[in-house]
């Protein structure tokens, strides 16, 4: 069976409109790693439900991308998603209403633990140098 987004299949992104989804923090995360090797799978996109719970984290690798590798990371938290739906690469991560970055990217390395989203930011910094705090409100859009 061929993978659509392996083959090439699709010239632009095909989420032509969808619904927000949102979560909140249940784990505050610290550090930074230089050489996570991080392996961003092909697919631009995941399906996360209601209850599940996965982790963030930052990048300032902007050229990231699915398929990609990423070393420079640094840990934000874990999220407990209270609104399910699909995440897409591109999908902009708000903590506690304020901007964080950009999704480049899925990790499976935990699963079925849990997913890493992989955030691109200028600024890499970790949950504790973000502020953010357990209970902190998440959204992607």
């Amino acid at each position: 069976m061929v993978d659509p987004y392996k083959a090439g299949f699709f010239s632009e992104n095909p989420y032509a409109a969808k619904t927000a989804i949102h979560g909140k923090l249940v784990v505050v995360l610290r550090g930074k790693l230089e050489k996570r090797e991080l392996e961003l799978i092909p697919m631009i996109s995941r399906a996360v439900q209601k209850h599940e719970v996965h982790e963030l984290i930052i990048t300032d690798e902007l050229a990231a991308g699915p398929g990609s590798k990423v070393n420079k990371i640094a840990y934000i938290g874990f999220v407990e998603i209270a609104k399910g739906g699909v995440l897409v690469v591109g999908d902009t991560l708000t903590v506690q209403g304020k901007s964080v970055g950009q999704i480049v990217g899925f990790d499976e390395t935990h699963l079925p633990n849990h997913l890493n989203i992989v955030i691109a930011s200028e600024n890499r910094v970790d949950g504790i140098e973000l502020g953010v705090q357990l209970e902190s409100e998440i959204n992607f859009k």
